[in-house]
């Protein structure tokens, strides 16, 4: 998946969960964690993987279960423990909806499962990974446009806008949380 696949696919699930568990809409604060662990595992493993090479692939220690299961419980028990429980439930939604839309993302794509990746280092990581982070990222790019001018890219786009879509919605009825910290002066209309 893209970044903004991630957020808006994280964002839709937590502000659903917040809106069910807490009764109110994410609040700022628990939007950024939510921003920050969507992204995180590719934070991790693309630049460990494609620029330092200390890793064997871009997916791998950011996603494999092994490392998340043990992060996720400490986030919550300590999310309880200082009482912020709906930062603890926004890094952990953030962190395992990327897990599940990189399973998501091929299967819809390509056709393909790929759960390999979430076993890493017990399961081998993905081959053919590349060292080189701005020609594969070229590579990326070039492939999924290819793909969307597929009647199966059409479909997936259309899908993708739906989600995008459903995302921004749920943004502008949860108050637009995080909103003033790019356009000063306008206010949150949720109170952290």
């Amino acid at each position: 998946m893209w970044p903004w696949e991630h957020l808006a696919f994280a964002y839709v699930l937590f502000s659903l969960s917040s809106r069910i568990r807490w009764q109110r809409p994410p609040t700022t604060r628990a939007l950024l964690v939510l921003a920050v662990a969507s992204a995180l595992p590719d934070l991790v493993d693309k630049p460990l993987a494609w620029w330092v090479t200390v890793l064997p692939a871009g997916r791998s220690l950011g996603h494999s279960l092994l490392v998340a299961a043990p992060v996720v419980a400490v986030v919550l028990v300590a999310g309880a423990l200082v009482d912020e429980r709906p930062i603890a439930v926004a890094y952990v939604i953030g962190h395992l909806s990327h897990l599940a839309g990189d399973v998501v993302y091929p299967l819809i794509v390509k056709g393909e499962l790929r759960v390999g990746f979430l076993a890493w280092p017990l399961a081998a990581a993905p081959a053919g990974e590349p060292t080189q982070a701005l020609p594969h990222l070229q590579d990326l790019v070039g492939a999924f446009l290819a793909f969307l001018s597929t009647p199966r890219g059409a479909a997936y786009l259309a899908g993708e806008v739906g989600l995008l879509v459903l995302a921004l919605g749920l943004w502008l009825a949860d108050g637009r949380p995080g909103a003033s910290l790019f356009w000063p002066g306008g206010a949150d209309p949720v109170s952290d």
